[in-house]
């Protein structure tokens, strides 16, 4: 009996241990010079700023829905060829000039890779993939940190799990790769997305929201790179904040930079971004991001000052983040009160 123990607890080291390298692996396909040739594409002019509704915002959806079909990851389930379509009331503008209110037609974009063992459990990567468009002025604003570097990082992230599903390291829970629309009008495409989801909200367990990974906050005291802000990890489920320290630890050792996660902060990003609309509905959030600097919103928000190497870093903690949390024998709890 204490030979087939030992002989079992060889086994299920050795499986972890293979986990764990594999992991490495795929990681390594998340390389910076793509994700360079990325969003030289997706933030150049041709884009004309994405704006939600507009020509260059249905040019995004194409070059992201070629991308999916490209690296032959299906459309999720209920889209039109990966396109979620709906109308939208803007009630003026968030940012810049005010116009009057008006219905728009936009759709986010989603693929699937599903899980293996538990293909009914789900978690939703997002960023949102339209910017703010062309100003009064004639210029285009690019958008290639807000939210260019989040839209290239979660393509990559979608590439490597694809990577692994087609060399047998399929992920056990399904993964969906959510890029949504009218983020900058108020969430207004993961507000559609949580009235209208693609997958049952209660299998949801949690999302990873990318938004702004690709330069450094200039006002840090600490003039070091090598971080990251994290928002909303601890507001729903302990596990997740742990889960995701103990990964970074693991794998990046970045700095994992709390302070907009104060529930005194004045920027109030918790409510910001996309991710508030999934912590709305009691899923567990981690919202990823690198602070404002002078170009947010900005035609100067251009791909030549994006940090390259440090945006490949950055989207391997959360591709490692991910691949612990689809992964793990039982997914995340949440043990908070939203």
């Amino acid at each position: 009996m204490k030979q087939k123990i030992i002989a079992l607890l060889i086994v299920i080291l050795t499986i972890s241990i293979n986990a764990f390298g594999q992991a490495e692996k795929f990681a390594e396909t998340i390389k910076a010079d793509e994700m360079k040739s990325l969003l030289y594409t997706y933030a150049s002019d041709a884009f004309e700023g994405r704006e939600t509704g507009q020509t260059g915002q249905k040019i995004a959806v194409n070059f992201l829905r070629g991308f999916y079909f490209g690296a032959q990851i299906p459309a999720a389930k209920g889209t039109d060829n990966y396109f979620q379509p709906m109308s939208l009331d803007f009630k003026g503008y968030r940012f810049g000039e005010q116009r009057p209110d008006k219905k728009v037609k936009s759709e986010n974009v989603a693929a699937i890779i599903e899980g293996s063992e538990f293909p009914n459990e789900y978690l939703i990567i997002s960023s949102h993939l339209d910017h703010i468009g062309i100003n009064k002025e004639g210029e285009i604003n690019n958008g290639a940190d807000d939210d260019g570097s989040g839209n290239i990082a979660l393509l990559e992230i979608a590439q490597a799990f694809q990577t692994a599903a087609e060399n047998g390291q399929r992920p056990k829970r399904s993964i969906i790769f959510l890029h949504v629309t009218g983020e900058e009008k108020g969430l207004l495409g993961s507000s559609y997305y949580v009235e209208n989801p693609l997958y049952p909200l209660e299998n949801t367990f949690a999302n990873l929201n990318i938004d702004m990974v690709g330069r450094i906050d200039p006002e840090r005291e600490d003039k070091d790179p090598n971080y990251i802000y994290l928002i909303g990890s601890d507001k729903l489920s302990t596990e997740l904040h742990e889960l995701s320290e103990e990964v970074n630890e693991k794998h990046t050792q970045l700095a994992l930079d709390y302070t907009y996660n104060a529930e005194d902060d004045p920027n109030r990003f918790y409510y910001r971004s996309d991710h508030y609309n999934f912590a709305k509905n009691n899923i567990p959030v981690i919202f990823y991001f690198n602070g404002v600097h002078p170009d947010y919103h900005q035609p100067t928000d251009t791909p030549d000052k994006i940090e390259y190497e440090l945006l490949e870093k950055r989207a391997k903690l959360i591709f490692y983040t991910a691949w612990e949390l689809v992964n793990r024998e039982k997914k995340v709890e949440v043990d908070k009160k939203p």
